[in-house]
């Protein structure tokens, strides 16, 4: 029996609700480990006290953080044996092993070394406690290597194949599954993506110091720090992200169409939409402004030859998939019951790979081998994502990406320049560009997932088939009170970090920073 409707789509807002919640911490985390590290190398480097005093500080913004994303992300795994126990128990041997494998050892790496990081400055020896950090940070950053690998795989299902015995998904290769080329160039971006959240983290806090004009040296050498880790930060993960580009438009053509909002095919060279509205059900585009001539097909293809296919054109294509699928479902209920023929095994086997495509067509009828032309059309059309989220949040993560870019430029241009003045209206700027980087990462997240249904392992499983048969009202209930959770979890978050943040070093209880050496100025 396949799950509601409603209650597919409350277990789908649940764990988007519950994930990007839980991505508010992460990419945090990610950078200013790294972060840390650097500034500790610099304390070992010269022995000036400033910068032991900045790992100190940034560390414990770092704790609250860190602690927040452990206590977000371990609900997530329950969520998947709740609300999407068939998922699980399809993909353990595949998507399993790596969230298993992250488990044993990433965490457990990052929780150890942690653990640490805190409480051994005084008893190993600076060389040693370097060390340390170092291996936190690179604990910290190999928990995103198995989920970015699982999640890759979902969406290029490499290195396995399905058993119609057990109706699993079976490894055929470890290796390859770490390997692919589409898990490292997420890894990458997704890493460097968490250190410009970082940079801009500490960029702006400490522009909030230079306005307040305390603790003008501590303030100075993070500002500094931070814009030019900042810079090559973006210049990074934007090279990285025209990878990811590159790779979903061999390999997701449908998300590519819709992150473009290439409805027909262009013909090269393409131009490119920086502004539009899709609307799905015309397939077609309102409120085309801007079209820049050529830009499509180089950000795509990197060429003036390159194409992106449109989304009609990709219907059509997919409605061969879908009988062919078709096919396949049928030839594996036949085989399932015990009736199937040799011919069966040879369709399976032949049409395996698409067999989701059929499966699609579960919503619209009862025997997907006789679906009629519109039913198949229906099915078809299902396989394009929501073109207007797709779209909109491809350029928000854009937009953001480069308004973090220009500022943290600009800062390490100030920061090199000791002679110009900072404006203050910069500063102020500094700070308020805080929010920019999550909100980048928050639609990058969005552009992947919303991008990829209707499919939970692409061509094999759609979603509507991997969530679990739970009452609608029990998985809202869930979601309410996850959301209530989740908030009350933020809140906190957000009032430690302003709490700290605003007395800046003098927390550390040196006795030379602003609040102990002005008490009157006190923040509290």
């Amino acid at each position: 029996m396949f799950p509601t409707e409603l209650s597919v789509e409350l277990a789908r807002s649940q764990f988007a609700l519950t994930a990007m919640y839980h991505f508010l911490f992460v990419p945090l985390t990610l950078g200013l480990s790294w972060i840390l590290f650097i500034m500790e190398a610099a304390y070992l480097k010269t022995g000036k006290t400033v910068y032991r005093d900045m790992v100190k500080f940034w560390g414990k913004l770092f704790a609250i953080n860190f602690a927040m994303g452990v206590v977000t992300g371990i609900t997530m795994e329950f969520e998947f044996g709740q609300n999407w126990s068939y998922f699980s128990r399809f993909i353990g041997d595949t998507f399993g092993a790596a969230l298993a494998i992250e488990g044993v050892t990433a965490f457990m790496t990052e929780a150890t070394l942690f653990g640490l990081f805190f409480f051994s400055w005084d008893k190993v020896s600076p060389r040693t406690h370097l060390l340390i950090t170092f291996f936190m940070a690179f604990g910290t950053n190999l928990s995103i290597v198995n989920i970015l690998v699982a999640n890759s795989w979902m969406q290029h299902p490499v290195a396995s194949y399905l058993d119609y015995h057990t109706m699993t998904m079976h490894m055929t290769s470890f290796v390859q599954l770490y390997m692919q080329q589409l898990a490292q160039i997420r890894f990458g971006h997704v890493l460097f993506a968490g250190m410009v959240v970082s940079s801009v983290f500490v960029f702006g806090v400490s522009s909030y110091y230079l306005l307040k004009k305390q603790d003008i040296d501590f303030a100075l050498r993070s500002y500094a720090l931070a814009a030019g880790m900042g810079v090559a930060s973006c210049i990074f993960s934007f090279f990285l992200g025209d990878a990811n580009g590159i790779a979903i438009a061999q390999d997701e053509p449908e998300k590519m169409a819709a992150i473009e909002g290439q409805w027909i095919t262009q013909a090269a060279p393409a131009a490119w939409y920086p502004i539009a509205f899709p609307d799905q059900e015309q397939q077609k585009n309102y409120g085309v402004i801007i079209q820049v001539p050529y830009a499509l097909s180089l950000i795509a293809t990197h060429s003036l030859s390159g194409i992106v296919e449109g989304a009609k054109p990709l219907i059509l294509a997919n409605e061969v998939k879908i009988q062919q699928g078709a096919l396949a479902y049928q030839a594996l209920v036949n085989l399932r019951s015990g009736t199937g023929t040799a011919q069966d095994l040879a369709t399976f086997n032949q049409y395996s790979n698409v067999i989701g495509y059929g499966m699609l067509l579960t919503q619209y009828t009862n025997t997907p081998a006789t679906a009629t032309p519109a039913q198949v059309q229906m099915a078809a059309t299902d396989t394009i994502p929501n073109v207007f989220i797709t779209f909109w949040s491809f350029r928000v993560m854009l937009a953001c990406w480069f308004g973090c870019f220009m500022i943290l430029l600009a800062g390490l241009y100030y920061s090199t320049h000791r002679d110009r003045k900072v404006p203050a209206l910069f500063l102020l700027g500094g700070l308020l560009a805080i929010p920019l980087p999550y909100i980048a990462a928050e639609a990058g997240w969005v552009l992947t997932e919303v991008g990829r249904q209707p499919w939970l392992i692409r061509g094999i499983l759609p979603t509507f088939m991997g969530s679990s048969s739970v009452p609608a009202s029990s998985v809202a209930w869930s979601l309410i009170a996850f959301g209530v959770f989740y908030t009350v979890l933020f809140i906190v978050e957000i009032f430690l970090m302003f709490k700290f943040g605003r007395r800046g070093p003098s927390v550390l209880g040196t006795g030379q920073y602003h609040f102990e050496t002005n008490p009157q100025g006190d923040a509290s």
